[in-house]
C-alpha cells in the first residue's frame, strides 16, 4: 500500500513529469485520474487545507473556459468555487500529490520532492 496519492491528468505535461519524477525516486503513488473520478466537495476542501492554501480560488484554473461557464469570478466564495470544480473538474489545478496531512502542487514538478522522505 502506498502513502502517496497523485491527482493526475495524463494529458498534462506537468502531471506526467511529476509522476515520472516520483517513479524515478521509487514512489508508486495511487493515481486518481480526477477528470474521470472527480473528487467530491469534501475532498476538495480537504485538499485546499492540506495544500495550506488560503482559499479554494488558489486551487482553481481561472483561465479555463469552464471558469466563465461556471459563473465564477474573484468575488465567488469558496463553496461556489468548490461546487464549480466538482461540476467542471478541468478547473482543478494539477497535479496534486498528497501524503498524510500534507499536499503539494506539482508546479513545478520538483515540488513533489518536498513530500518525499
Amino acid at each position: 500500500m502506498t502513502d502517496y496519492t497523485l491527482f493526475h491528468n495524463p494529458r498534462c505535461s506537468k502531471s506526467r513529469q511529476t509522476l515520472a519524477l516520483l517513479e524515478d525516486n521509487g514512489i508508486q503513488p495511487t493515481i486518481v485520474k480526477y477528470l474521470d473520478d472527480t473528487p467530491d466537495a469534501a475532498t476538495l476542501k480537504t485538499l485546499v487545507k492540506k495544500l495550506g492554501l488560503p482559499s479554494a480560488h488558489d486551487l482553481v484554473r481561472n483561465k479555463e473556459a469552464d471558469y466563465k461557464t461556471a459563473g465564477l469570478s474573484a468575488e465567488s466564495n469558496d463553496d461556489e468555487v468548490i461546487a464549480a470544480m466538482v461540476q467542471y473538474p478541468k478547473l482543478i489545478e494539477r497535479p496534486i500529490l498528497v501524503r498524510g496531512n500534507k499536499a503539494v502542487l506539482g508546479r513545478p514538478p520538483e515540488n513533489a520532492l518536498n513530500l518525499l522522505d
